[in-house]
């Protein structure tokens, strides 16, 4: 009689096999979509036609799984928020700003974890909202973003990083935005890791759109925020190797800071929770191009409730009270 010994597979092998797999499906334009989690421990992808809208639905800027018909509008009756508490978020926000001044970190995306209350599950969450990138996965978790990640179009490699927020309905929003030095301090770095990590699959990188303003509709209020366009020309090795392309850019520079390794290490020591899927990246690949957006704004379903997670860019010229209120203004359904 033979025995099958069954051994634990590591993470970081999964991890591997996915990458492998996307670029075999690349080379071969095979079309997947790709749901990557932000520390890559629990990556998954799927091809294109195998994929059941009883598990998974996804809008990508306008691809989809679903027919109109399924979408039944429910306006918000409830949503109730319970913020993660402020003495919790500034003590974290407080280490955070030590290692700025050790010169460990000059950016941190700091993110918390919050408990809603709403009368609509995640699939009515997802059928209600209205975003460039969204996904609904295995009823675990709801995702309605509005940034993208990457794009690319026959040998171009476009992106989006967003950082900075305001209230829209604030007098003269749009202005202040724009000319708050902590907001500018903020872009510019960002910018300047984008334009760095598009360096290491990308030639001729360039600066397209500097700074332009999104108007984003929400549940509660509308909010402003800034993006700027970052474009290269892919390098012929990651032509037809979507796997090696985006791992090589992940996580993504937005959310998580610079420089990028060290600040990863600050993170995982301040936020003390698993962001598990939240600012992961999604998107598809259709043969030939990759369109993908970072998991911002996210509702996860757990043991003890809805959990939706947010969180903000953090420099040296950060305020924590601003910084708080920044990351509760980010709990938002973006409804039509």
């Amino acid at each position: 009689m033979k025995w099958l010994i069954l051994f634990p597979v590591k993470k970081e092998s999964i991890s591997a096999y996915v990458r492998e797999k996307m670029n075999r499906w690349g080379k071969s334009g095979r079309p997947f979509l790709f749901v990557l989690d932000f520390a890559l421990q629990q990556p998954e992808i799927f091809p294109l036609d195998e994929i059941s809208n009883k598990d998974i639905l996804f809008d990508i800027q306008g691809v989809k799984n679903f027919s109109p018909a399924a979408n039944t509008k429910i306006k918000p009756a409830d949503f109730r928020i319970y913020p993660v508490s402020k003495d919790r978020y500034c003590q974290a926000f407080n280490q955070v700003q030590k290692y700025i001044r050790r010169g460990d970190t000059f950016l941190l995306n700091l993110t918390m974890p919050h408990r809603i209350d709403t009368h609509l599950n995640l699939k009515q969450l997802f059928f209600n909202s209205k975003a460039k990138y969204k996904i609904w996965f295995r009823d675990r978790f709801v995702c309605f973003s509005p940034e993208i990640f990457i794009q690319t179009q026959s040998n171009l490699i476009r992106s989006f990083p967003m950082k900075g927020t305001i209230d829209a309905r604030i007098k003269n929003a749009r202005e202040k935005l724009l000319a708050s030095p902590k907001e500018r301090a903020e872009h510019f770095t960002i910018v300047d890791l984008i334009r760095n990590d598009l360096s290491i699959v990308a030639k001729n990188v360039k600066v397209n759109r500097f700074r332009y303003i999104d108007h984003i509709q929400t549940h509660k209020n509308d909010i402003l925020q800034m993006s700027s366009e970052i474009e290269g020309t892919i390098r012929p090795e990651f032509k037809k190797s979507p796997g090696d392309l985006l791992f090589a850019l992940l996580p993504a520079g937005s959310i998580s800071g610079a420089p990028k390794k060290k600040t990863l290490e600050i993170i995982r020591e301040t936020e003390k929770y698993d962001r598990g899927f939240y600012t992961g990246i999604m998107g598809i690949f259709d043969g030939q191009n990759i369109n993908s957006g970072v998991m911002i704004r996210f509702i996860e379903k757990t043991e003890k409730g809805l959990v939706y997670k947010s969180g903000g860019g953090i420099t040296a010229l950060s305020n924590c009270e601003e910084e708080y209120n920044e990351l509760i203004d980010k709990i938002y359904v973006p409804f039509h």
